[in-house]
């Protein structure tokens, strides 16, 4: 009698400490919900509690299922009745069931949760590198489609820009890693710009064959214009906002500091000082 008195004691205690618990966890929901509602919070805080809050729900009910079943038990035993013990399993299974229920409604909650928490990490584009974004063509909410076609927005770096400079094959004979080089940018009439031969990129499409059935053609016929390869330049001035992706102009490679070093200076200035008057086509 005494040890079914202090079970039923117990269940009640229980069952007040779980109804703390889910006070708690409404609070934490509601808090959360009006940070989310008014943009100063992240909606899967608010959806975790509102999970919570369910789980806390079906343990109340439960310990509130459990007590009843050691109250009835306890007064079965004080009253000598057992219809009361019939009673209570009865009770107790359709609480077992609701309880199972309502398990059921939390699992589903928390599914759902951990599915917008799969779409929130993968809708979330991390850049490689600091820079900034350019040709945008989605919105916050456009929905841009399953299976990409064709890219969203274009992504430039902010650091490390050089410039390329196109050259014939037989200007390149003396060029080597390291030598200075000045350039002329269209965007800046009047000034030049100081750099050095960081590489030369040997390759280019013409010497490209693709794979095929076909016997390849050796015969380029007589207007074909010639190729030339790229030079790599790294400029002295470290502001990269001065070099804007797809800026054109004229570079000079000195490879020897004699008399066409000296003229070569002077051709490049005039080039730069000329886009004052007529934009030059190169």
């Amino acid at each position: 009698m005494l040890v079914r008195k202090v079970d039923e004691e117990a269940a009640a205690a229980k069952v007040e400490k779980l109804k703390s618990e889910e006070e708690y966890a409404q609070f934490q929901y509601r808090m959360y919900r009006g940070l989310a509602d008014q943009g100063a919070g992240p909606k899967e805080e608010a959806e975790k509690w509102s999970a919570q809050v369910k789980v806390q729900e079906a343990a109340v009910r439960e310990a509130e299922a459990d007590a009843k079943r050691a109250r009835l038990i306890y007064e079965s035993q004080m009253n000598g009745v057992n219809t009361n013990v019939i009673k209570a399993a009865a009770e107790l299974k359709e609480e077992e069931a609701a309880a199972k229920q309502s398990e059921a409604t939390v699992a589903g909650v928390k599914a759902q949760l951990e599915l917008a928490r799969y779409y929130l990490e993968n809708i979330t584009m991390v850049a490689p590198e600091d820079g900034h974004i350019v040709n945008l063509q989605v919105v916050p909410g456009m929905v841009s489609g399953i299976v990409r076609f064709g890219a969203i927005a274009s992504f430039i770096v902010d650091h490390d820009r050089y410039v390329l400079g196109n050259f014939f094959q037989e200007h390149l004979k003396y060029v080597k890693i390291g030598q200075p080089v000045e350039v002329a940018l269209n965007r800046y009439p009047g000034q030049i710009f100081r750099g050095k031969v960081e590489s030369v990129w040997w390759a280019n499409g013409e010497g490209q064959l693709l794979p095929s059935g076909d016997l390849p053609v050796f015969n380029p016929g007589p207007n074909a214009a010639q190729t030339g390869f790229a030079v790599k330049i790294v400029m002295e001035n470290k502001d990269q906002g001065m070099f804007p992706i797809g800026a054109q102009g004229a570079a000079a490679i000195y490879t020897s500091n004699g008399g066409f070093a000296a003229l070569r200076r002077i051709v490049i200035r005039t080039y730069s000082w000329l886009n004052w008057l007529y934009p030059l086509q190169t």
